[in-house]
């Protein structure tokens, strides 16, 4: 069931973006060692380790075809940059100073938050059990694997959030359904993740997308309970990503645990987009109408498809992935939601390692 457009931000549909510009209870998610099989969808959480798998990334021109509706069973696919000069195209396109001035997915946030958000963004000096939207100043796994998309929409330039999972084909990364595909509307292009995204630099490489994949209840209808989705890249500098930075464990089935910590790019209001924020805290259940928790925290769009994470360890930087930051309702811009990870997530994630 949706949220109302006229209530939801953080996450909304492009048509919002042209008129302002013109499961049963989960166990405790574990690692198993390199090979493990996940559990079936639709029982116990499903973890899947962040260990290197040793299967090979599939060609870069393999998927070439982009499908007419559903891929398999559960999943709708579109191909991105599968060829060389697809990927080349994208990483041209994407100049520091169209990177500079995209915009947050989507704006309308940022003018209600300045006037209701407190603080200054000084960085901490120690990671904070209840921070609202602080800089992230502790390093390690959590600020390489997380990272800053950048995306077009109908010829206009956005950002989003995502982060690496562990997958057999390691160049999966997990994001909001938003930034993949505008519900019903047409899907992004020129897809690109920059791990440890930081001040304008990219210090892990530039990633292009080469398939993406979303819930046909995302494609269909919007539904916020089925918010998220998958992209696998192309390699970079003969790279797979999750060999160069490493990556978070993903559960299935799992609820948010208290504390559960969302990283992102937030880029509205009092946030400029150019470092690594987080929030962290108890969370609730979403009394709107979806699968959704809700979180206390300030971040704004830009944030959106950052991941939530269980068992965080403060000092390593590693967690386990049960959502992702997807909206934000506008009578309460103080919370942010993220949707259940259930069996349609493993579909998505179990096809997308597959390429």
């Amino acid at each position: 069931m949706r949220s109302p457009v006229s209530h939801k931000l953080i996450g909304t549909l492009l048509s919002a973006v042209t008129a302002l510009t013109g499961l049963s209870p989960a166990e405790p998610a574990h690692e198993p060692g390199p090979g493990a099989a996940p559990a079936e969808g639709g029982g116990p959480a499903a973890a899947v380790s962040s260990a290197q798998a040793a299967a090979p990334s599939a060609p870069q021109d393999e998927g070439r075809a982009a499908p007419a509706g559903l891929d398999a069973p559960g999943v709708v696919r579109q191909a991105a940059a599968v060829g060389e000069a697809e990927h080349r195209e994208v990483l041209d396109y994407w100049t520091p100073q169209r990177m500079a001035e995209a915009a947050p997915l989507v704006p309308g946030l940022g003018e209600l938050a300045a006037g209701l958000l407190p603080g200054s963004g000084a960085d901490p000096q120690a990671a904070a059990p209840g921070s609202t939207g602080e800089p992230w100043s502790g390093g390690g796994r959590v600020a390489r694997t997380t990272g800053k998309v950048f995306l077009t929409l109908d010829g206009r330039d956005f950002t989003c959030s995502a982060a690496v999972v562990s997958a057999d084909n390691r160049d999966t990364v997990i994001t909001a359904g938003h930034c993949l595909k505008d519900g019903s509307g047409p899907w992004a292009g020129k897809w690109v993740f920059v791990p440890g995204y930081a001040d304008g630099q990219s210090p892990h490489g530039r990633y292009t997308a080469r398939q993406m994949f979303v819930a046909p209840q995302w494609a269909d209808g919007a539904d916020d309970s089925y918010d998220f989705g998958m992209a696998v890249l192309n390699r970079s500098g003969g790279k797979h990503v999750q060999d160069r930075v490493g990556a978070q464990t993903i559960a299935f089935g799992a609820e948010p645990e208290d504390p559960t910590y969302a990283f992102g790019y937030p880029a509205t209001g009092r946030f400029e987009g150019r470092r690594l924020h987080y929030c962290s805290g108890a969370t609730t259940d979403d009394s709107g109408g979806t699968t959704a928790n809700g979180m206390a925290c300030a971040m704004t769009e830009g944030s959106s498809g950052g991941p939530w994470l269980n068992d965080f360890d403060e000092k390593s930087g590693k967690g386990t992935v049960v959502s992702v930051i997807s909206f934000k309702y506008a009578d309460d811009t103080r919370t942010q939601y993220g949707p259940h990870l259930g069996p349609a997530a493993r579909r998505i994630y179990e096809r997308a390692q597959s390429f």
